[in-house]
Formats: structure tokens, sequence, C-alpha cells
């Protein structure tokens, strides 16, 4: 059964970025978007279950919105004012349902990057 999973890493501070707000969003035909999970990562980086599983998971259009700054403040790192990065929104496609997909997020105040993990 199909399963979308995530994990944050702040690469700043070489460390899991522990506490760190998550919403997943279904993007609809008309782009418009349909809120499906709000959720926030545990001391390892990790959301405590899948983001979508079962019959919720299906073939379509994602959003993921990572709160970074939050985070960033919270920890006491160096952040402009307005931040660089506020919000990052990761947009990617299911296109198997019965599959696993993984979207990993590494961050710091001023970089990221993502790809589809295992």
């Amino acid at each position: 059964m199909g399963r979308l999973t995530t994990h944050v890493l702040d690469t700043a501070h070489g460390k899991p970025a522990a506490e760190m707000m998550i919403t997943l969003y279904r993007v609809r035909h008309d782009q418009s978007l349909e809120e499906l999970a709000q959720t926030q990562t545990n001391a390892d980086g990790r959301t405590p279950e899948p983001l979508l599983q079962g019959p919720h998971f299906k073939v379509g259009t994602y959003e993921l919105a990572f709160e970074v700054a939050p985070y960033f403040l919270k920890i006491g790192a160096k952040v402009s004012e307005p931040p660089f990065f506020d919000v990052i929104t990761i947009r990617f496609s299911i296109a198997d349902a019965a599959s696993h997909y993984h979207v990993p997020l590494l961050v710091s105040p001023w970089s990221y990057s993502t790809y589809r993990g295992s």
C-alpha cells in the first residue's frame, strides 16, 4: 500500500529539524488547494506517522508547506528580517498509488534541496 513520508534536516546546524510545522495540500484541477493534514516533526525531523496513506493516498498533485522561518527563529538561528525563506512549498505529483513517496527537505536559513527519496 502506498504512503507519503517526509524528513527534514537542518543542514546549517547538522541535525534533524525538530518541531517544524508542515501542512499537506492536494492541488485540485482548478489549482485551488485542499488542506489534508497539518503536523509537526519529531526529534528525528520526521512526522510521527505517514502524511498520507491508505485510501487517502491517491494519484494527483500535492504540496507540502514547511514553516522554516519559525523553526529557525525558535532555535535561535541568525535569520534576516524579513526571513529569506519563510515557508518552503514543494509541489509534486503521485503517479503510482501503490508506491512509497518520500519527500525529504534539507534546509538552512539561506538554501534548501529536496528529492524523491526511498
